[in-house]
């Protein structure tokens, strides 16, 4: 497996010896100081051009990255939105174990995308600075009471959905229901309580990967706790382990932080998941 400096001076010297490119820098986990290194990080690099055109035309310029693996042009993706014009991806999977995620971006697009960041080639003396480190954008961000008691709400509401599906026995809805709406209010919420125990100076990380360094193991457990298999009483096991995460953490957030918590509208709504559960499963009334 070729080593960081190996692949940083092949990054470089490709955009030093082509003279379409201008300039690049490398972000992502390997920009950012507060993630820990470990040999499945991507190279995530973008390179400065006037035009992608060429580029995207002939494409054996990526040759002599390597010994490609598999890879895939997001830009070509029908599901995906994208400007190939403005901005053309490579993400490369290499033989060797390493990855390239690798843009052909001009400077008016790239610009604007700007987060953390390591210059490594600057022909024009464009780039603003020679690195931005700082994770900041990526904090916690303090909630307010609004966004507070909707979320909140849209939880405790969103438990309707589940309750029905699973005495229909609808298992792809309500794993789907609980995945991408449930999940995800939880997530936030404990996210909140994070940011408010590390001064909201801190990141989660997407989806929320860096949890375990936050969170007491006993919360960290019960989180993990709401994933289940697609069967009946396992879900429905997920289900209150949610609520119950949910409630406890909702009271201590909205304790600490001096909120308003709707604790009859949890109470009703656990009252009725509870009464759905206990429906035989000919019900005709309710």
């Amino acid at each position: 497996m070729r080593s960081e400096t190996e692949m940083l001076e092949l990054i470089k010297s490709t955009a030093l010896t082509d003279d379409r490119i201008r300039a690049a820098w490398l972000e992502g986990s390997r920009a950012n100081p507060n993630v820990p290194g470990d040999i499945f990080q991507d190279y995530d690099v973008v390179y400065i051009v006037k035009e992608t055109e060429s580029f995207r035309e002939d494409r054996s310029w990526i040759d002599r990255f390597g010994e490609r693996l598999y890879m895939q042009y997001p830009e070509d993706n029908v599901f995906y939105p994208s400007q190939p014009d403005r901005c053309y991806g490579w993400l490369i999977q290499f033989s060797d174990g390493n990855r390239l995620d690798l843009h052909v971006c001009t400077w008016e697009y790239a610009s604007k995308e700007m987060e953390l960041y390591i210059a490594l080639v600057d022909k024009d003396g464009i780039l603003p600075a020679g690195e931005n480190r700082s994770d900041e954008i990526y904090w916690i961000r303090r909630p307010t009471q609004e966004e507070f008691s909707c979320t909140c709400n849209d939880f405790w509401w969103g438990l309707n959905s589940v309750a029905k599906g699973l005495w229909r026995k609808e298992l792809p809805y309500v794993m789907d229901r609980l995945d991408f709406h449930m999940r995800p209010l939880l997530r936030r919420l404990l996210e909140w309580k994070i940011g408010m125990e590390q001064n909201f100076s801190v990141s989660a990380g997407k989806s929320g990967k860096y949890m375990s360094r936050f969170l007491d193991p006993q919360v960290y457990n019960s989180y993990l706790c709401t994933w289940s298999p697609a069967r009946l009483p396992e879900l429905w096991s997920a289900v209150w382990e949610m609520c119950h995460l949910f409630e406890t953490t909702a009271q201590d957030v909205g304790g600490r932080m001096g909120f308003t918590y709707n604790s009859e509208e949890a109470e009703c709504s656990r009252s009725y998941l509870a009464r759905v559960q206990n429906l035989p499963e000919d019900a005709a009334e309710f």
